[in-house]
């Protein structure tokens, strides 16, 4: 399914973002595993956690051992339409997804990727 490929090239995206910042302020992120640690269970990075937990639901539904529904499908992305909404006024996840993406160019071109997957899956 294209849209799992479009979230985890997002999640990827903010969580190089988030790193970066949180390195600035904290130092350097000594290894793959501490940062792996950092995302689930700091403070900083908690705000990812629905982007993570929806790239687990599209797992879980493309694993499953029958072929999801139609209904299934168009349900799930529409909780992807509805999560990938930035909002300048809004809070958790909403307001910090808009600051990634005001201040880094690579969450950008995955969220438009991932826009533009479920713009082809619409059609």
């Amino acid at each position: 399914m294209d849209i799992r490929h479009g979230l985890l090239g997002l999640h990827k995206a903010l969580i190089v973002a988030e790193q970066l910042t949180y390195e600035r302020i904290n130092g350097r992120v000594g290894s793959t595993g501490q940062l792996l640690q950092l995302v689930l269970n700091d403070p900083w990075f908690t705000w990812l956690h629905p982007l993570s937990q929806m790239v687990i639901r599209v797992d879980e539904l493309l694993d499953d051992d029958m072929d999801p529904t139609t209904v299934e499908v168009e349900h799930l992305l529409a909780e992807v339409r509805a999560l990938i909404r930035p909002s300048e006024e809004g809070d958790g996840f909403e307001r910090s997804y808009y600051e990634a993406l005001q201040r880094a160019p690579d969450v950008i071109f995955a969220h438009v990727e991932v826009k533009k997957i479920l713009m082809k899956v619409a059609a």
